[in-house]
């Protein structure tokens, strides 16, 4: 059961809160529909609800808030917009990647794909789904973690009618396993032929809360639409009759030489035109919109036909529904007011009374319950109920009003499963693979081209590194890989669909920064590998030896590469941006090593002579298997320049992170 209590959003400005004290239930084993026309609060108020918006109130989960539940994503599946998928990534393979956030077992996404149609575009890439193609996908990552709950926004939107039949067959169906599905739609006719139960809203308020029969009877009227090039003597001749025999008929007149008639039939009207000779281009029955804003859409006679075709295709109990809706309204003629029946198109305040009345009880009723009781079953406790007993009992309370508790930004988890997420992530689409063949390519001619020339130290030849340039190619690479393994993740936010914001946690930057250097390792030795293959091929054995010191330089260029990665990684989860990353790493031999150099070139009074004989002395024992020597090593390194600025770039770039991630923490 979802149970929203109180829901009011931060208003901007002098501008009144988008919702304002919703409150309202959504009951396992049937269907709610989220009702409103554009702008009446549905998105925010399913944001509010998944916490994803800073406002005011609460909603359970069956009992509990999302922030209080350790596993959200199994409590409630979430469709709120387009897949934020990367368009070179197939199906499976975004579902492969949400399943290690979720942590459910790579088994169920053949099992998901099954149930929403897409055996056959499996392999499709993202990119070239259609809209219907689309929220199947979308669909399916809701269903991935096997949730109890279902909140999608708008799901049918922009879908064929076989398609948004498919669709709400599905909801229906996990309905009838004992979930629970809420929806949001501005189309009242589909919310009448889908939903158990539908939830007004207009301006941001609730305005109405009722079973779907009680909606069809009293806020879906039928009407007959007629087109005419004389609507308006035809309209005031309808009028004219109605009055004559005292009939409740109301004639409106719409854009055009359209008039939508209620409380008459297609006889009835055609008789009256062909007793006149007035030319009729149209008469077709319709179902009305629903409240004071009523207007016929201008599709023609096609559009009556295609309504008409979708109500006859639905379900049964729509059929009952438009049948108590048109006997609803024969009982009620003789109770309408004579003065909508003027020779002048009438306005539609008659019809926003006769309809508000109707659906006060409706609305009053739930919105007492919850705001009396607090919405919880006996198994599902909440501490509503004893909360606002106690604040009524305190002194002052009457005199107080009682506002409901803040909704903070619920911070986003981190994946399950973070490196299995990190390996799905970058092996899915070609981005890596193309960056690493263009830097190996680009390495191999660099390196011929330097050989040509000369006066290009051996070491920097086999890492084809210029002397101009302030950085080769693999650490380049290496670099625009670790910006990428963050950058995209804002760009292409896999995880932020259902939780607000990409996750900051330690544990996937730790995956990140394991996969980036295990992928600067692999891009570093293939370097030099391909160098050197491609130096013995042109120019022979001279330029194809070893250096004597091949360890330290071995070290250092292993260290330089991995130093980009990192930079990329972390820069790129500090600034949330591909650019900036690489920004980050460039940054290092263009800023920060001028400035590590012209520290160290300066007078110096003592020096640090005896390091590896002090070292041995801080264990009061030997280092195992000459662990000094390489420490020694590591230390030389260090204290070079690019060593120094890199080390000094990864300290204030890592401290930089935590500060931040901790900062979304406290807030």
């Amino acid at each position: 059961m979802i149970q929203a209590i109180g829901l009011t959003s931060t208003p901007r400005k002098e501008l009144p809160p988008a919702v304002d004290d919703v409150s309202f239930e959504a009951r396992p084993g049937r269907v709610t529909a989220l009702l409103g026309a554009p702008g009446a609060g549905k998105t925010t108020t399913l944001r509010l609800m998944l916490e994803l918006q800073r406002g005011r109130g609460i909603t359970y989960f069956r009992g509990r808030p999302l922030h209080r539940i350790a596993h959200p994503s199994r409590e409630a599946g979430v469709l709120l917009s387009e897949v934020p998928g990367h368009p070179a990534r197939t199906i499976r393979g975004q579902l492969g990647m949400v399943c290690a956030a979720v942590g459910v077992p790579i088994r169920r996404v053949d099992e998901v794909i099954e149930v929403v149609g897409l055996v056959s575009l499996c392999d499709e890439r993202l990119g070239t789904l259609s809209r219907g193609m689309d929220r199947r996908l979308g669909l399916a990552c809701a269903l991935l973690s096997d949730p109890h709950a279902l909140v999608l926004d708008d799901p049918a939107g922009g879908l064929s009618v076989a398609e948004g039949r498919w669709l709400h067959e599905i909801l229906r169906a996990h309905a009838a396993h004992g979930g629970t599905v809420l929806f949001s739609t501005d189309d009242p006719k589909e919310a009448a032929r889908t939903a158990d139960r539908v939830i007004t809203l207009e301006g941001g308020r609730l305005v109405a809360d009722q079973e779907a029969a009680d909606f069809a009877r009293t806020r879906l009227r039928p009407r007959v639409a007629v087109r005419s090039p004389h609507a308006a003597r035809l309209g005031a001749l309808l009028a004219k009759e109605a009055r004559a025999a005292q009939r409740s008929v109301e004639v409106v007149r719409e854009d055009g030489n359209r008039l939508s008639v209620y409380g008459s039939t297609c006889a009835d009207i055609g008789e009256t035109a062909f007793r006149h000779g007035i030319l009729v281009h149209q008469l077709a029955d319709e179902t009305g919109d629903m409240g004071p804003r009523a207007t016929l859409p201008a599709e023609g006679l096609a559009s009556a036909t295609v309504v008409a075709s979708v109500l006859l295709t639905s379900a049964s109990a729509t059929s009952t529904l438009a049948d108590d809706a048109l006997a609803d309204d024969a009982l009620t003629d003789d109770a309408s007011t004579q003065d909508a029946l003027t020779d002048d198109a009438p306005t539609q305040d008659a019809l926003t009374d006769d309809a508000s009345t109707q659906d006060a009880p409706a609305t009053d009723e739930p919105a007492t319950a919850v705001a009396a009781t607090g919405a919880h079953t006996p198994d599902e406790p909440g501490p509503t109920a004893e909360s606002r007993t106690r604040a009524a009992a305190s002194p002052g309370a009457r005199d107080l009003p009682q506002l409901p508790p803040p909704i903070a930004v619920r911070q986003a988890p981190s994946p399950l499963r973070p490196l299995r997420y990190e390996l799905r992530r970058a092996t899915g689409v070609g981005t890596g693979y193309l960056t690493s063949i263009t830097v190996l390519v680009s390495s191999a001619l660099l390196s011929v081209l330097l050989a040509r020339i000369g006066h290009t130290p051996q070491p920097r030849l086999l890492a084809a590194w210029p002397r101009d340039c302030p950085l080769p190619p693999a650490a380049l690479g290496a670099g625009l890989l670790g910006a990428l393994a963050f950058g995209e993740e804002f760009r292409h936010p896999a995880l932020a669909a259902d939780r607000g914001t990409v996750p900051r946690r330690l544990g996937l930057l730790a995956a990140k920064l394991l996969v980036a250097s295990v992928t600067a390792l692999a891009l570093a030795v293939l370097t030099v590998g391909c160098d050197l293959e491609m130096l013995y091929l042109v120019y022979g054995r001279d330029l194809a030896g070893v250096p004597a010191d091949w360890l330290s330089l071995s070290a250092s260029w292993i260290g330089l590469t991995v130093g980009c990665a990192w930079a990329g990684v972390l820069a790129a989860g500090i600034f949330r941006s591909t650019t900036a990353g690489l920004a980050a790493v460039l940054a290092v031999p263009v800023v920060v090593v001028p400035l590590v150099q012209k520290t160290l070139t300066g007078p110096s009074v003592r020096k640090a002579a005896g390091f590896s004989e002090r070292l041995r002395e801080l264990l009061l024992m030997q280092w195992p298997f000459g662990g000094a020597r390489y420490i020694a090593a590591g230390a030389r390194l260090v204290a070079q320049p690019v060593g120094s600025a890199l080390m000094l770039s990864l300290t204030a770039l890592l401290c930089a992170y935590l500060l931040t991630t901790l900062r979304s923490r406290v807030r």
